[in-house]
């Protein structure tokens, strides 16, 4: 019967300490491959809270690692380095990102965006900006999302 744990790290600094430590001592897996393995999946979400799902065999010892994301908006923040985003969306802007920023959210999301293409994804998180306040290499985010559509900056969406 496989278990599976659901908890809550720092992105890159899982510890053998609590909460891990406690849940995996008694299933006699090798802790720190664990530890690293869940460190090296996180290490993109450095300084955030990061939702992670163990699934472990304890027969055969063998284990597997999914890391969940947080929020795409808690990655804009993070990304822009702001408290929070604008109470009035359209009306004050909180700052301004870069299509290499929003490429590199869109990135860290890839797993659990429905987008296909990478250009896809870009557009679901230049929607993020749109409610948060944020224009996108200057230009408002609604004009932003429309130049992207039109192919204006499809030299950054190579995969």
């Amino acid at each position: 019967m496989v278990e599976v744990i659901d908890v809550l790290v720092d992105g890159g600094k899982a510890t053998p300490g609590p909460p891990l430590g406690p849940v995996l001592g008694p299933m006699g897996v090798n802790i720190p491959q664990i530890i690293s393995v869940i460190n090296e999946k996180t290490k993109a979400f450095d300084g955030m809270k990061v939702p992670v799902k163990l699934k472990i065999d304890p027969k055969t010892k063998d284990f597997e690692v999914s890391v969940g994301t947080p929020p795409t908006s808690a990655l804009i923040i993070k990304e822009l380095g702001i408290e929070k985003g604008s109470g009035e969306a359209s009306m004050t802007h909180v700052g301004d990102m870069s299509i290499e920023q929003i490429k590199k959210v869109a990135e860290m999301k890839k797993d659990s965006m429905l987008g296909k293409s990478l250009k896809d994804r870009v557009l679901e998180v230049a929607g993020t900006c749109v409610s948060m306040g944020i224009t996108i290499n200057g230009e408002k985010p609604k004009k932003a999302q429309a130049l992207i559509k039109e192919g204006k900056w499809d030299e950054h969406f190579t995969e």
